[in-house]
């Protein structure tokens, strides 16, 4: 294979890991006219479109999806060789860069309190934090590890506990529970104005509620559908809806009197975050590193 070819291959598989056009050129170190040369150059080549571009959008077409499939098992590897040579520093330390996967609330609750310590602790080492609420393929898309909800893992990763346990808690404001009452029973939120998160997908997502072993799932209704946490959290502290938060991303405001638990009993805890990653062979020192970081108390 050419070299030429090679390289654009590479910036191929930039460009759909990154998103656009502008990210995957800042991180090339080229410009973005550049970049859309060296890809019209390669779908010229090969004969086929490799990219959907529209002013809002890009995506692989179906031949650009097929070729990044057989490609990433590759980049990958030659990844890992990079980054295992920049680690093989003289002095030991964790060096190179780490891509992590993460939704927003495993990175407020996991990531956020640990930070300081790793950028610190190891300073050399380059960390790439993508927040996604959509579970990537972190082999496919080139991230050497993933931070998601136990249930969200799939089988064939290393998962390691991240955060300590969870709890997901039914909140709002003193003056909604003022005006509209107060939830007894988990069938009562049916008659109240929640805040419905919607999954990658589209599906709205039941409220799981446990008490003493009783099991309920409870499809609220409400005046707003979101999919951010943060902009649920903006919207229960109106005071004109309730919602179904971490119970530590709303700290600060129980402590302060902002927002108050109801259905407390309804919301046990579970075992919470798992950072998980392909193969225990591909950990290079950097990414052991935050791994053991991130293990340790916020």
């Amino acid at each position: 294979m050419r070299r030429r070819t090679f390289e654009s291959l590479g910036a191929f598989a930039t460009i759909v890991e990154r998103g656009s056009f502008v990210r995957a050129a800042a991180h090339l170190g080229v410009t973005p006219s550049a970049l859309s040369q060296t890809i019209r150059g390669l779908e010229e080549e090969l004969g086929v479109p490799l990219l959907h571009r529209t002013t809002r959008r890009l995506a692989p077409t179906a031949a650009g999806e097929k070729l990044l499939a057989r490609l990433a098992p590759t980049l990958r590897e030659l990844d890992a060789a990079v980054a295992e040579t920049t680690a093989n520093r003289a002095d030991g330390k964790p060096a190179g860069r780490v891509r992590i996967s993460t939704s927003q609330s495993a990175s407020d609750i996991v990531i956020a309190p640990r930070l300081g310590r790793f950028l610190s602790t190891y300073p050399d080492v380059v960390l790439e934090v993508v927040t996604d609420e959509r579970l990537v393929d972190i082999v496919a898309e080139r991230f050497d590890a993933g931070i998601r909800l136990g249930e969200q893992v799939v089988r064939d990763m290393v998962a390691v506990q991240v955060g300590g346990r969870q709890r997901l808690v039914v909140v709002g404001t003193p003056r909604y529970f003022a005006r509209h009452g107060r939830p007894r029973q988990p069938k009562d939120l049916l008659a109240h104005r929640c805040v419905v998160h919607f999954r990658s997908g589209g599906e709205a997502y039941r409220w799981e509620l446990e008490k003493a072993g009783r099991e309920r799932q409870v499809a609220v209704t409400g005046a707003l559908f979101e999919n951010d946490p943060h902009f649920a959290l903006l919207a229960v502290l109106t005071g004109e809806v309730i919602g179904f938060a971490f119970e530590a991303q709303v700290t600060p405001h129980l402590a302060n009197g902002t927002l108050e638990i109801v259905l407390d009993d309804w919301c046990p805890s579970f075992p919470g975050f798992h950072l998980y990653y392909p193969s225990r062979r591909e950990v290079t020192p950097a990414l052991r590193a935050f791994i053991e970081t991130m293990k340790g108390d916020g």
